[in-house]
């Protein structure tokens, strides 16, 4: 479908009353404090290139780029306006009229395989490991990296050996009696950076009663190529994922990873597949996922087992972007965390703020990211907490450099790892047949 013709473009922007609401809860516009970075700037952005008076080029795409994507504005909007997808239909645009061999390599030749990034996630542990990354920092080879990468690389720390995916099988008996027969899309950043998470995952469904189906076949959800401009690859990711897991007789799919579940939400669907011959399809797909948080607390109702081993934990908690404004899902995971024996919850100020992380954002724009990061660290470490929750890998990973950055001694981890122990010490239930 041509630009001019997405539905966000063509029916959404006259929507714009200039009331600048938007400007008001924008955290780049919050730095920056320049209208062209302001997301009311960023739709009359899209407006002019949609009737042709900028063009398409490299120096729309920078003020366009500079947007988080977080939807903080689009949920904020009184007219309603997705400004995040009138952004991501402009950048799409643009890259289709400045093609890049470099996002060609990254985000269709590597990114589209993951065999292939899990290997290249081994080289990054065997140069950590042999102490290759630290030489190159230190005679500078990775300053010859492009733009800010130089620096976003140190972001990069304690890569895994093992992926998510050569912990678990495809296939995954629920303990017990089986309850539901979930399917578990298992996100390209918990499978190469926080195997773990993916393990204990599958660990907590399966002792309450799900069989948890891991396909295979799975690829990259789409969000970081929606980001990048890469429309048309992000489409066909969605497309195979959706005939991958519609293949099974499946009551839910879940993901343990803020980023995917968006990405699958029946709201982006429709965005990358609407008006497509598989739209049915993405429906009957997108209908079945929800964020892990809400399937521990609405569908399966858990109650933590073996409460006896707690250990008393200060934990705040911060809200994904992806999770709170592109999901509404807010409530679930402060369910979760009250529910977990020994924990004191501490609520953060402003705990929906973004982190600045952003999937590749605080690799294209490290020093804004930075800034960005940098506030919310403050409002994190004014709790007083031992740990800072989260349920997304591209923020815990931002929100990891932000402590060391600030040298604060709490620990960042998935609200998965939280659960984890609780099941590590239980004894074995059959498995269902």
């Amino acid at each position: 479908m041509e630009f001019k013709e997405l539905p966000p473009v063509k029916e959404q922007i006259m929507k714009c009353v200039r009331c600048g609401k938007c400007r008001s809860v924008c955290p780049v516009f919050a730095e920056i404090r320049n209208e062209t970075a302001a997301p009311r700037g960023h739709v009359f952005m899209v407006q002019m290139l949609r009737d042709g008076i900028v063009e398409p080029d490299e120096a729309v795409a920078e003020r366009l780029t500079s947007c988080l994507l977080c939807e903080n504005c689009s949920v904020n909007c009184p007219s309603g306006i997705d400004i995040h997808e009138l952004n991501a239909a402009a950048r799409s645009y643009i890259y289709e009229k400045n093609p890049s061999l470099a996002k060609e390599l990254v985000f269709d030749s590597l990114w589209t395989r993951p065999g292939l990034l899990r290997t290249s996630t081994k080289f990054l542990w065997g140069a950590q490991k042999t102490g290759l990354q630290s030489l190159a920092r230190a005679i500078g080879l990775t300053k010859i990296l492009p733009g800010d990468l130089p620096r976003a690389e140190r972001m990069l720390t304690d890569v895994p050996v093992r992926s998510g995916r050569s912990m678990i099988s495809e296939v995954n008996r629920a303990r017990g009696e089986r309850k539901y027969r979930v399917g578990y899309f298992l996100g390209c950043a918990t499978d190469m950076f926080y195997p773990s998470v993916a393990r204990a995952t599958v660990d907590i469904l399966t002792w309450h009663g799900c069989e948890v189906i891991v396909p295979k076949d799975i690829k990259c959800c789409g969000q970081p190529h929606i980001a990048n401009g890469k429309m048309e690859t992000a489409r066909s990711l969605a497309a195979h994922n959706v005939k991958i897991f519609n293949a099974y007789d499946l009551d839910y799919i879940v993901t343990d990873c803020a980023s995917c579940s968006a990405a699958l939400s029946h709201k982006n669907m429709e965005f990358l597949l609407g008006g497509l011959n598989i739209e049915d399809q993405a429906k009957t797909f997108s209908e079945k996922v929800l964020d892990l948080t809400l399937f521990l607390t609405e569908v399966l109702d858990i109650e933590v087992p073996n409460p006896e081993m707690a250990r008393k934990v200060k934990v705040t908690w911060h809200d994904p972007c992806h999770l709170a404004n592109a999901q509404g899902v807010k409530q679930a995971p402060r369910e979760l965390l009250k529910r977990i024996p020994g924990v004191e919850f501490i609520e953060m100020a402003n705990a929906n703020s973004c982190c600045g992380g952003s999937g590749t954002y605080c690799l294209t724009h490290h020093d804004l990211s930075m800034k960005i990061l940098d506030k919310k660290m403050d409002r994190a470490m004014e709790t007083g907490a031992n740990k800072l929750v989260t349920c997304c890998p591209s923020c815990m990973m931002q929100l990891k450099f932000g402590a060391r950055r600030h040298h604060w001694n709490a620990e960042v981890v998935h609200i998965v790892d939280l659960l984890s122990p609780f099941y590590k010490v239980l004894p074995k239930k059959a498995a269902s047949q």
